[in-house]
């Protein structure tokens, strides 16, 4: 507006400058007169053209010369006074009196990031059809199409947010038109499926509902759940999950589960106080015990506690592991059926296991320690019976696995008491062993040690064995000597007389003593004289000696030994 008003006032101006100047000829009356000539057409110039940057996108809003649009239109396009369907693009562009008819605006251009999409929400166009919450998709055709606000209000284009969505990339959208809002992608990553749920209706020959009551109950014969799936394209849950990938979606129209197919492990345990008896051996070799109780709380991530069986009267908590695979072609029946693996779990698994666990462990005929000493049999037998309930949710059970069960103390103490006694009586039985062992090993020790004097002792016990021999040899000789002696002596008396040999021997003796030891024989100044023939008269000074005296008790000795 500015620019028509400066129009008309140099237009003004001008014309009154030119009329000065014919009636005064000053030439600068002239030179002012040209001037505003020349500013006054640049002027309506400046109202005729728009200048819109590189990354924006022009748009007009007409104000002046234009007919009403229809009750409810809110973008024109033929004409109409308001928002205008046509954006214009980088650039110059000459339009007459387009800023005296026009209100131009600059929109920067709509860019949508990589990992995500643009949801469009039209502010014109036909109404919604009564079953419609959400307009009607474009074909890949006809897309770009769809951009064009001219073409989307005349071809049919609905009000309301779009089924078809902006993929990444910069686009140049009537922003008169179209809001804009940004949703993360649907990213399905290895291991798991996305199934969708649909609320809109893209195909034809649809299934009807009395078509879905018929198949629930095909589906739903024998254990599985009753399920309603859909061909890809209708209105429900689709037969066909999505396959890992990154997918442009609007979730506003198509809801997606995403459901792992992984092999999972639920685990139930914690939740319970757990007691034990711990036996210590004192020094006086006496088995003492000692009661101790802590508390096992649930673990984080756990799928839930403990699961507690009653068998023979205890209640023992038992830890339990389940592990789990979803097929990707029974995803969709997990979703239908149930809702997802979260459900799968606390609805369905759960609930069964528990019951299961307990009609096992606590069959009559059951015992406590049975939950340790037949553990493989009993995983057996649940593993059986709970099979049957993940099928019918579409989920596989691929193994039951027990953990320690919280036997109650008085039930294994009896058999550690027996096991702790044996293992101390066969301690015992090391340890003497080993000292009958170490006392030989020390006499073997010993004995080396002292090999030198038994070596000197067995000498001398051969040595004395010997002269024991030599002894017993020279006492045989002498006996012999003497009974020859004997026989002798018998044989003399015979002969001369038991008094004469008596008196032979005795002088034989004083002989040889006197031979030895001269100072023996002491002869007395006495003259002895006999009046016989014998030897009275040297007996008589051989009495009277010392010698004779001496030897008189020997002599009667030999005689008795000679006797005998």
């Amino acid at each position: 507006m500015i620019f028509i008003v400066s129009f008309v006032v140099f237009l003004i101006v001008g014309l009154i400058l030119l009329e000065r100047f014919r009636a005064t000829r000053q030439v600068k009356l002239r030179f002012g007169a040209i001037l505003c000539f020349v500013l006054g057409p640049l002027m309506l110039l400046g109202t005729s053209f728009v200048i819109v940057d590189q990354d924006s996108i022009g748009q007009l809003k007409r104000v002046y010369l234009g007919s009403s649009m229809k009750p409810g239109q809110i973008i024109a396009f033929d004409g109409e006074n308001g928002p205008q369907a046509r954006i214009l693009g980088p650039g110059f562009h000459l339009i007459p009196f387009v800023n005296v008819i026009y209100d131009a605006e600059n929109f920067p251009v709509v860019q949508v990031p990589q990992g995500q999409y643009g949801v469009l929400i039209a502010k014109d166009g036909a109404p919604l059809e009564a079953r419609q919450f959400i307009a009607r998709g474009w074909d890949a055709e006809h897309f770009s199409n769809m951009l064009d606000a001219e073409y989307f209000l005349t071809h049919g284009g609905q009000k309301g947010p779009q089924l078809s969505v902006l993929k990444p990339g910069t686009y140049r959208i009537n922003r008169y038109l179209f809001d804009v809002k940004f949703n993360l992608a649907l990213n399905v990553k290895a291991g798991e499926v996305a199934v969708i749920k649909s609320n809109v209706e893209e195909i034809e020959n649809c299934p009807t509902a009395d078509e879905l009551a018929l198949g629930e109950g095909s589906q739903g014969s024998g254990s599985a759940l009753s399920v309603r799936l859909v061909p890809k394209g209708c209105i429900g849950v689709w037969d066909e999950p999505l396959l890992p990938g990154r997918y442009y979606l609007n979730q506003e129209a198509w809801t997606p589960t995403l459901i792992p197919t992984r092999a999972r492990t639920w685990v139930y345990r914690g939740g319970y106080e757990k007691r034990r008896i711990d036996l210590t051996v004192g020094d006086d070799g006496k088995i003492h015990q000692e009661s101790k109780t802590r508390r096992v709380e649930k673990p984080k991530g756990a799928a839930d506690q403990a699961i507690v069986v009653t068998v023979e009267g205890w209640r023992v908590p038992l830890d339990v592991r389940v592990v789990v695979q979803v097929d990707p072609s029974s995803a969709p029946r997990v979703v239908a059926s149930v809702g997802g693996l979260q459900e799968v779990e606390d609805r369905i698994v759960t609930p069964a296991l528990r019951s299961i666990v307990r009609n096992v462990g606590g069959a009559p005929g059951r015992r406590a320690l049975d939950l340790i000493n037949k553990r493989d049999i009993l995983e057996s037998l649940v593993e059986e019976a709970i099979y049957p309930e993940g099928f019918k949710a579409g989920v596989t059970i691929k193994e039951v696995r027990f953990g320690d069960p919280a036997i109650p103390p008085e039930l294994l103490v009896a058999r550690q008491r027996q096991q702790l006694a044996g293992q101390l009586e066969n301690t015992y039985d090391r340890e003497r062993e080993a000292q009958t062992k170490r006392i030989a090993v020390e006499k073997s020790r010993a004995t080396a040690d002292q090999q030198k004097i038994l070596v000197r002792a067995q000498i001398a016990v051969q040595v004395a064995e010997q002269e024991k021999e030599q002894s017993r040899l020279r006492g045989e000789g002498e006996k012999l000597r003497l009974i020859e002696i004997a026989k002798g002596q018998q044989a003399q008396t015979d002969v001369l007389g038991k008094d004469r040999v008596y008196q032979l021997a005795v002088l034989e003796k004083v002989l040889g003593a006197a031979v030895e030891n001269p100072d023996i024989v002491k002869i007395p100044n006495v003259f002895v004289q006999g009046t016989g023939s014998g030897f009275e008269g040297p007996a008589a000074i051989l009495g009277a000696s010392n010698l004779v005296q001496s030897i008189g008790t020997q002599t009667d000795s030999d005689q008795r030994a000679v006797e005998q």
